[in-house]
């Protein structure tokens, strides 16, 4: 009897990300003894703030049962993320509006099915974070590249959706600002036209401001932790997390900002998919939005500026090509330039980096499949001294190959 055959699903054939081949050598290096600073991970080193630990410790201390909570998360945490929005851009958020979720990513899955149809297309920029292709696919979406660089300042812009749509109708468009390889932003003029044109063609905005707070405009300026999304457009769904801002990566918690049209169906879907966010997190979350905590976290943000400072400053003896101006989150997105010469693509480079110098740097595949080859992606997240010395290593190394 010859039985069916069987396998992973067609939906499952999501690339694996690059830079994990990258980390795993790092650990192994580091396990044999060797001195190495990674610049790969998008991970802020400082953790939770204080506040939020002594709520953790409170709440295990105690030793209550963590039970289920609300599939939307506490009405607590939902009423804190809305006293952020009033703090952060001045806006009224309902409870009722935020939906806590296990990570961002836990909120793209939500996002992605509420918003969206298997076969619909969906917009992007890329260069771009690779786990918002990887989930649109996996759940049937269509994603539709739009190549940016320097011209477009690596965000996606409004003739570049006139084409799209124009070629097939669009049902949603995925923006990030700051955005994650490059760091770039879009302003408020940006944003609302972007978001106008969205809402003509009745095309979805999903905003990832996940890396809101860390930027490096002047901070007396109205805008400078990034403009919402829910400022310029009601249907918008905004996507954030304690991840970055807060360097509560391991907490597990994000949330979104749910239009009207769309919290019915995304409630049903928590409720399937995760039954709740973590209760333990939750609880210690609210004292991310006390005042020493904010505090504490532009501590941390000064120190990703400075890292940033240290690197633009020796950009040029680097001699790499073209780069993004990094704008916020805590990356340096660029071309290798002549740097590529005599290996087969960015993946090679940062490996012979790596064993050569102990300094390790993404390759720029995962977030571009086309161009990304040729680029790198460097984390600011291990501090201005780490920069430092990873950028002398690097530049010793490269002026040794001439």
């Amino acid at each position: 009897m010859t039985l069916p055959a069987m396998g992973p699903s067609a939906r499952s054939a999501v690339a694996p990300f690059e830079v994990m081949d990258v980390l795993a050598r790092v650990a192994a290096m580091r396990a044999a003894g060797r001195d190495v600073i990674s610049l790969c991970a998008g991970e802020p080193s400082q953790g939770a703030p204080s506040a939020v630990h002594a709520a953790a410790a409170r709440t295990h201390t105690e030793q209550r049962a963590l039970g289920y909570t609300p599939a939307l998360g506490t009405s607590a945490l939902r009423a804190a993320i809305g006293g952020h929005y009033s703090r952060w851009y001045g806006l009224d958020i309902a409870p009722a509006e935020v939906a806590v979720t296990t990570g961002s990513s836990g909120g793209f899955v939500l996002a992605f099915l509420a918003a969206f149809d298997h076969g619909d297309r969906v917009a992007l920029a890329r260069p771009g974070y690779p786990a918002y292709r990887n989930i649109l696919g996996g759940l049937g979406c269509e994603v539709v590249d739009l190549p940016t660089g320097p011209a477009e300042r690596y965000q996606p812009t409004v003739a570049q959706l006139e084409a799209a749509h124009a070629h097939a109708p669009l049902a949603g468009l995925i923006l990030a600002s700051p955005a994650n390889p490059t760091g770039t932003m879009v302003d408020r003029g940006e944003l609302t036209a972007i978001a106008a044109w969205c809402t003509a063609h009745g095309v979805r905005l999903v905003s990832d401001e996940i890396y809101h707070g860390v930027t490096y405009a002047d901070p007396g300026s109205p805008d400078a932790k990034g403009v919402c999304a829910r400022e310029v457009d009601e249907h918008a769904i905004v996507v954030s997390s304690f991840s970055k801002y807060w360097g509560m990566t391991g907490w597990r918690l994000g949330w979104l900002l749910v239009p009207a049209d769309l919290r019915a169906a995304v409630d049903a879907l928590a409720g399937n998919l995760a039954l709740c966010p973590p209760a333990g997190a939750q609880e210690a979350a609210v004292e991310a939005f006390a005042e020493e905590s904010y505090a504490e976290c532009e501590t941390a943000r000064t120190g990703f500026a400075r890292a940033r400072a240290v690197l633009l400053e020796r950009a040029p003896d680097l001699g790499w090509g073209t780069a993004a101006p990094a704008d916020g989150a805590f990356y340096y997105w660029a071309d290798l330039g002549d740097h590529l010469d005599g290996f087969a693509d960015a993946g090679e480079y940062a490996a012979a980096l790596l064993e050569a110098t102990g300094v390790a740097v993404t390759p720029g595949g995962d977030f571009d499949p086309v161009v990304g080859h040729r680029c790198v992606r460097l984390s600011l997240a291990a501090g201005p001294e780490a920069i430092a010395e990873a950028l002398d290593r690097i530049i010793a190394w490269q002026q040794s190959r001439r």
